[in-house]
């Protein structure tokens, strides 16, 4: 697969609690050069990344993350902020624990209000598939569809494990045709890169691919 056809499809990502400026700073110069989907940061930082980018890269962050276990209103609030900051992409994670409990409704509600609060920028819902039986994963996919969001996304990268093969088939098989896939946590690899690709993930969230492209 052509090296631009994957770039393309990566979250160059920067999620680490000790995360600072200068790294941040150094991860959106890589973006900009390698032509990302975006770079993917705390949202501490999304104010100062959109002024270093400008209109030249987009910038995703995350809300409620990692765990997903705050309020519904935090989470809006959370979206609100990061939106006026300067965020065009917004990666949320769900109250795993609703779904635990069957609660999908509210989880499709949580969704629905996140999105509003995106104010039309583009909305992906982590599910945290490692913590999740199949038949939620399935659930899920079903929930996000109705929810209007743009992707599901399999991982946060901060609980037990990352993006298979098998979740992202899954997840491909199971979710409307309007709405995208996001593997993440895990894409180690270029040859992993390519097996997500072709199992149906649009988009990569990764720290590593850049380098190892080069």
């Amino acid at each position: 697969m052509d090296k631009r056809e994957i770039l393309k499809r990566v979250d160059h990502t920067l999620l680490k609690q000790t995360a600072t400026w200068e790294q941040i700073r150094v991860l959106c110069q890589e973006g900009m050069d390698s032509q990302t989907a975006s770079v993917c940061i705390p949202p501490f930082y999304v104010k100062p990344a959109k002024e270093y980018v400008q209109d030249k890269l987009a910038i995703c962050t995350v809300i409620g993350f990692p765990n997903g276990n705050m309020t519904t209103a935090a989470k809006v609030f959370e979206t609100k902020d990061a939106v006026a900051n300067g965020a065009d992409e917004i990666d949320m994670v769900i109250n795993i624990g609703m779904v635990k409990d069957r609660k999908y409704e509210e989880v499709l509600k949580e969704i629905k209000e996140v999105k509003e609060a995106c104010g039309g920028k583009l909305l992906k819902v982590i599910i945290e598939t490692c913590l999740l039986t199949e038949e939620e994963k399935i659930e899920m996919c079903h929930v996000v569809t109705k929810s209007g969001a743009d992707f599901i996304k399999t991982s946060t990268g901060f609980s037990t494990a990352g993006a298979t093969f098998e979740d992202v088939e899954l997840m491909r098989k199971n979710v409307g045709k309007d709405v995208k896939v996001k593997a993440a946590g895990g894409v180690s690899t270029v040859a992993d890169a390519e097996k997500f690709i072709e199992l149906g993930a649009d988009r990569l969230g990764t720290s590593r691919l850049i380098a190892l492209l080069k």
